[in-house]
């Protein structure tokens, strides 16, 4: 593996029998075991809770209300900080992640802004500087795309010594959603951006004013949108409302929420919140400004840290995203790195999105430790947590993908580890 974690042509080694299971006997042997461990309850079923009727065929269902709610018996929350919020990653079905559950972070606070107060002024090297509303927005043509949104503090626990923690501790800043809004690219030829222009300045409307400079390539003239729909609704407040950039693959803090101003420059604008912030820390004592991309990483979340497992079947979940574009591939260990196997990806596979992959596994009771690690269509392998501190040393914050490594002990209780 180069340093970088570009990874080399090598292919999976191939696990032991007795380790991996192919579908059918993975399927066979779940049978075998609900067979065994499920009672016959269908006659002597109790209500769990004050509202639920025994036999919900006897009692009338709940009318239809204005807002749908999820079942009283789901869970799911996120984990709230001061200034971010977390997703339960453990417990997500699929790719999207519900828009009441996509993680938050911002640095002072979610405003309320008013959509039909709110303005985008769009100036600097144009030909037209225009200051458009909120409906004059949704009039131009939109466009909608699945794109995950990473902070690059996401996983920043992994430069330092191992704690228990649940993935959605560690891994949890990072969300799917469906985004609509117009092309960024729509908008610019609106005002007739000069040809000078390079860069782009992005502010945000909150009490932070939070502002970042935006490089002007040809991948982000044909990706960037601005937003103003998440999973089909309008944006939530705590993504943006009623305007957010998608910048698809950059780090997080540059999808500037609560947009209200984009400036066009010929050099990047060199805000507080890329000098003396979100900038890496090399060994040798300089700043690595402008690493923007969020390179390949995966991680398992199924079984993940402070679940417990029992010996049997068992279906290794976990999820993969680039922000270079494709997941190929993902493998999988369950012998501590020993031997490698080719997990499933399920469908879709999108570009610049959560990718769900999936293993059948027959876990024998005995001490291990289970990793993921994936590649992208760029040839990118997701680094070792070694190689990565190899490279980038141990005082950055941002920016961590190494792979996670969850250690299964004999009484079943799964623990973050560093290996």
């Amino acid at each position: 593996m180069d340093e970088d974690g570009r990874g080399d042509s090598e292919t999976s080694d191939h696990a032991p029998a007795s380790s991996s299971l192919n579908r059918r006997q993975f399927l066979a042997g779940s049978a075998s075991w609900l067979a065994i461990s499920t009672s016959p309850t269908l006659f002597s079923a109790q209500a769990e809770g004050p509202n639920e009727p025994i036999d919900p065929t006897r009692v009338p269902g709940a009318s239809p209300g204005p807002y749908g709610e999820r079942s009283s018996f789901e869970k799911q929350t996120r984990l709230v900080a001061s200034a971010s919020s977390t997703t339960p990653l453990q417990d997500l079905q699929g790719i999207m992640t519900p828009s009441a559950l996509h993680f938050e972070r911002h640095h002072n606070g979610v405003p309320a802004i008013s959509p039909s107060r709110h303005r985008l002024l769009v100036h600097g090297l144009v030909g037209r500087p225009m200051m458009f509303t909120v409906e004059e927005l949704k009039r131009f043509p939109s466009v909608s795309r699945f794109a995950f949104i990473e902070c690059s503090g996401n996983s920043r626990d992994g430069w330092d010594e191992a704690q228990d923690l649940t993935v959605q501790h560690l891994h949890g800043l990072t969300s799917t959603s469906e985004w609509t809004g117009i092309k960024l690219s729509t908008l610019l030829e609106a005002v007739e951006i000069s040809r000078e222009a390079t860069w782009m300045l992005a502010e945000g409307g909150d009490a932070a004013a939070l502002t970042r400079s935006v490089p002007l390539t040809d991948e982000v003239l044909n990706e960037a949108m601005v937003c103003y729909g998440q999973n089909g609704e309008a944006l939530r407040p705590e993504q943006g409302y009623p305007l957010r950039l998608l910048l698809p693959g950059f780090e997080g803090n540059i999808n500037v929420k609560w947009l209200r101003r984009l400036k066009l420059g010929s050099a990047p604008f060199m805000t507080r919140w890329e000098t003396a912030t979100y900038t890496d820390l090399m060994p040798d004592g300089k700043a690595y400004q402008f690493s923007l991309v969020m390179e390949a990483k995966s991680v398992i979340t199924k079984p993940s840290g402070q679940q417990q497992l029992r010996p049997g079947f068992h279906e290794i979940q976990g999820l993969a995203w680039s922000g270079r574009g494709y997941i190929t591939a993902v493998d999988v260990t369950v012998d501590a790195g020993r031997t490698w196997q080719a997990a499933r990806l399920q469908e879709p596979v999108l570009p610049k999105c959560h990718t769900r992959f999936r293993l059948p596994w027959r876990w024998d009771g005995q001490e291990t430790i289970i990793q993921s690690r994936c590649t992208d269509d760029t040839g990118y392998r997701q680094p070792t947590r070694e190689s990565l501190i190899k490279v980038r040393g141990i005082h950055s914050s941002y920016h961590y993908n190494g792979i996670q490594s969850w250690k299964i002990e004999r009484n079943g209780i799964v623990k973050n580890v560093h290996i």
